[in-house]
């Protein structure tokens, strides 16, 4: 054999010697299972070839698991923003809707208010004024439009 094979077959010793003298691996080769693929190489030879190559897929899953996780989370986030933004927007609307409202309702009740007090204060003065008349003992005047009625009633006879 050349030198550099001896050599490699010398480091490949090495490393299967360190490997069989880990505790770990000694504990597993005591155990049933290890005792069980100990005694069936095919089987272990299987068992191993299935997880060298299964760590591909199984990556890759592991993989689009994380970046699947991260898209949600971003995703809950900018969906969080936007609902909250529409929310936002939505709300402003309907306050600027009642703000409205209270000012139309809060000018009709003035008007309302104004207009009541006009009138109290034209009774009340025109009340005052004839209790004034009758205090002084001249006969209240008639209205106007109580007079027109009885002239009306007098032509039509």
């Amino acid at each position: 054999m050349s030198k550099e094979l001896q050599e490699l077959q010398k480091q490949w010793h090495f490393i299967v010697q360190s490997i069989h003298s880990n505790s770990n691996v000694v504990a597993f080769m005591n155990s049933r299972v290890g005792l069980y693929l100990d005694d069936h190489p095919f089987v272990a030879l299987s068992l191993l070839m299935f997880v060298a190559v299964s760590t591909i897929p199984v990556g890759f899953f592991l993989i689009f698991v994380v970046t699947t996780v991260v898209m949600a989370c971003v995703g809950v986030i900018v969906m969080e923003g936007v609902l909250i933004s529409i929310g936002g927007i939505a709300l402003l609307c309907v306050l600027c809707g009642l703000g409205a409202l209270s000012l139309g309702v809060s000018g009709v009740l003035s008007v309302c208010y104004i207009v009541l007090s006009a009138v109290v204060n034209y009774w009340s003065s025109s009340r005052s004024h004839a209790r004034k008349q009758e205090a002084n003992g001249s006969s209240p005047q008639k209205s106007l439009s109580v007079m027109d009625f009885s002239d009306n009633k007098r032509k039509s006879k």
